[in-house]
């Protein structure tokens, strides 16, 4: 390896961003010591800044170090559409029409389960939404599942312990809920094309895994919160049906910019003309996400800039696992870098067995929900229950303890069946 100055300076910055992303509660507990300078303790509290700050750092060294026109065509080479395409996704799904319609559905099944209402409707969320997201992709499912949970859970005073399981739960399935088709998980979007993947080697290779690991995690952490879930009192708030062709918009609307994932003119033109029909019916309308939507994507995009400076000590690092390794080494991995970007660079190294890219590609799904950094659709669910949490805060150490059981069934289910 003979990285550049730049390159060492990125690693170097992608490391300050990985810690600080599990300080952010020492930013928000410095915003209420220091009011003078509150609102910028604030500011580098919110894990959706973290790495799109960093970023910013780095470009500024560049701009320093390499001069404006490598800084420059350094950003024209990224490629930016996930981030978009989280934010455009977030905003459609997170609209009273579409969360009605989802909540009717999951509500109606939720009855005919032989639980208590509160447990049946949390069990559903966090098994029929993931798997969902193998077909409405995986920011949808999550943006979706997300709302749910804060309105049904996270609005209630309930103990952390079981908001950080929770949440831990929800990433991991999401992370492996998306590996039912070829393009609703980032991780397997970057390589099924490169490795000839389809939607039936996916189903039988990890879909119908993925399934199971899905159902344990939410019967194991419903059945240890079983008292407390059942406790949840209170009816949610009343609002008035939204008629049905305003929901089939919303709909087609949301499976516009599905199927346009990849063509960022169509689905960001698609999310302005829906913000006109928005706007036009207010009175259908709760606020949209705008806000989170727009944290999130710069998160995103911060990951995007900083992650292209690790290919040199990744990609090596990668390739000197064997098969059996590669799992355990990418899910490892995947806690400190996004695992879409395991996958990518493992797909441009011609000659990998069959079994290689199985196992690098299960092992990145995996680790999907350790951190707020491990699977693209995370920082969406963060933006939206963070504020469920002490200091509206969520903290990085909780977060991997409330993710690691889930993640071990994850891995079993991989491994072993």
């Amino acid at each position: 390896m003979h990285p550049s100055f730049v390159e060492l300076l990125g690693a170097a910055l992608f490391g300050i961003a990985v810690l600080h992303t599990f300080s952010t509660g020492l930013f928000e507990r410095m915003a209420h010591r220091q009011s003078r300078h509150a609102g910028i303790w604030h500011l580098l509290g919110e894990v959706e800044v973290v790495f799109g700050f960093w970023a910013m750092v780095l470009i500024l060294f560049m701009f320093a170090i390499v001069g404006k026109d490598d800084a420059t065509r350094y950003l024209d080479s990224r490629n930016f559409t996930e981030p978009l395409f989280v934010f455009a996704i977030m905003v459609i799904a997170g609209t009273r029409p579409i969360l009605q319609f989802a909540a009717r559905a999951i509500g109606f099944l939720a009855r005919r389960l032989p639980l208590s209402p509160n447990i049946a409707l949390y069990v559903l969320v966090l098994t029929v939404v993931p798997v969902l997201g193998s077909f409405i992709t995986e920011p949808a499912a999550m943006t979706l599942a997300a709302l749910m949970l804060r309105e049904n859970v996270y609005r209630h005073q309930l103990s952390s312990r079981l908001k950080y399981a929770t949440l831990g739960t929800l990433f991991v399935n999401v992370s492996i809920g998306g590996t039912l088709t070829t393009f609703a998980a980032p991780p397997v979007l970057m390589v099924a094309g490169v490795w000839n993947w389809n939607v039936p080697f996916m189903l039988a290779t990890f879909g119908w895994k993925a399934v199971v690991a899905i159902v344990v995690n939410a019967a194991l952490v419903a059945v240890w919160f079983r008292k407390e879930l059942a406790s949840i009192d209170g009816e949610p708030e009343r609002v008035d049906p939204v008629p049905l062709p305003m929901v089939l918009v919303h709909i087609a609307f949301l499976v516009l910019v599905v199927m346009f994932s990849h063509h960022p003119a169509v689905f960001m033109g698609a999310l302005l003309f829906f913000l006109g029909i928005a706007q036009a019916y207010p009175r259908y309308q709760d606020p949209l996400i705008l806000k989170e939507a727009l944290l999130v994507a710069f998160f995103l995009g911060g990951l995007v800039v900083l992650g292209g400076q690790q290919g040199w000590w990744l990609e090596p690092l990668l390739l000197g696992l064997d098969a059996d390794a590669v799992f355990y080494g990418t899910a490892a991995l995947t806690a400190i870098t996004d695992n879409a970007a395991l996958t990518y660079l493992a797909s441009q190294v011609p000659g990998l067995t069959p079994q290689f890219q199985v196992a690098l590609v299960a092992g990145a799904v995996t680790g999907g929900g350790l951190t707020i950094i491990a699977n693209a659709p995370n920082p969406a669910g963060a933006a939206i229950l963070r504020e469920g949490f002490e200091d509206g805060a969520i903290r990085a150490e909780f977060l991997l303890l409330g993710a690691l059981v889930p993640t071990v069934v994850a891995a079993i289910a991989f491994r072993v069946l």
